[in-house]
């Protein structure tokens, strides 16, 4: 029996989104639709396919082992209409599309009011939808449908992904004004040693980095006081509980002319976090994604050469199959 006739790619997107935020109340929010509306659409999917897609109990909705299934080729399904629509809009002179794009809490506020101008000014009728997660989090949901790309602090691990290199961003010791060390002129690393150093929670890779520059360099991470984002580490280190490690983009965009804070570099500490536009290697999108990670190093040279050191990236050659 042919069920397709009765398979709308409206009911595989409800199935994608319920699948996604784990509640019918919550996806049918998303889409905009009624709850009744949702749950009587993925019956019918699930009646015309012949298999029950979610398992319902008294603590959410989960997919079955069908339905997680079924969902890979679901997403894959839903990317391709998209990259269907965005390239019938090219063709037809019209706009290039939305597209979900996520990025870390430690970048994506202080890096993309620089980019987005200059990313309007050339693609009129792009639209991003911005989400911010953890790194870890990022990449999981690149792979699974959730972001169509991501702008990420490497490592990336993932195989099944394009990693496009954007720049090179140092690390600035921060310190209060009234810090033993707030008046020296040059600080070195030796100055750190058994020095405090206050850092944001560890599921962030950021954290991760920080415990290893202070490893290298003899000073102690403070784990009883961990800051939710930037804003409260800094606000941390006013009060005189540590010193911290700062990106440079956040320093640029939140710490100008301060009274109460110094930031400064650190004499045989060379530190850097390494950022990149990352895909799916299969999107429909991707020589689009490809020319946007060339305007985007293009706009940091231009206009963040004094902060961040952007790089160069030739995109590796897909390998041969080998002769059996």
């Amino acid at each position: 029996m042919d069920t397709t006739e009765g398979l709308s790619l409206k009911q595989i997107q409800y199935f994608s989104a319920v699948a996604e935020y784990g509640s019918f109340r919550q996806a049918s929010a998303r889409l905009n639709i009624t709850q009744p509306t949702l749950s009587n659409q993925v019956a019918a999917m699930e009646k015309t396919l012949g298999v029950q897609l979610f398992e319902r109990s008294r603590k959410g909705i989960n997919p079955t082992p069908e339905g997680r299934e079924l969902l890979v080729s679901a997403r894959r399904v839903l990317e391709e209409a998209q990259g269907f629509t965005n390239k019938a809009a090219l063709l037809s002179g019209g706009g290039i599309g939305t597209y979900r794009l996520g990025v870390t809490p430690t970048l994506g506020p202080y890096l993309l009011p620089h980019l987005l101008g200059p990313i309007h000014a050339r693609y009129t009728d792009l639209k991003l939808y911005v989400r911010e997660d953890a790194p870890s989090d990022l990449e999981s949901g690149l792979i699974n449908g959730q972001h169509d790309l991501i702008l990420t602090t490497q490592p990336v691990m993932s195989t099944d992904l394009v990693v496009s290199p954007l720049m090179r961003e140092p690390l600035k010791l921060a310190l209060a004004q009234d810090h033993r060390l707030g008046n020296k002129p040059r600080i070195n690393r030796m100055d750190l040693l058994g020095e405090p150093v206050l850092t944001i929670s560890e599921h962030h890779l950021f954290h991760r980095q920080i415990t290893e520059l202070c490893e290298k360099v003899g000073a102690v991470v403070r784990r009883d006081y961990e800051g939710t984002s930037l804003d409260t580490l800094r606000q941390m280190v006013v009060m005189g509980m540590g010193i911290a490690f700062l990106p440079a983009l956040y320093a640029k965009s939140e710490i100008r002319d301060s009274k109460e804070l110094r930031v400064t570099d650190v004499e045989g500490i060379n530190v850097v976090r390494n950022h990149a536009l990352v895909w799916r290697n299969t999107s429909p999108a991707r020589n689009f994604y490809r020319e946007l990670s060339d305007q985007i190093r293009e706009t940091v040279e231009e206009t963040l050469s004094d902060v961040v050191m952007s790089v160069n990236w030739t995109p590796a050659k897909p390998k041969k199959p080998r002769a059996r």
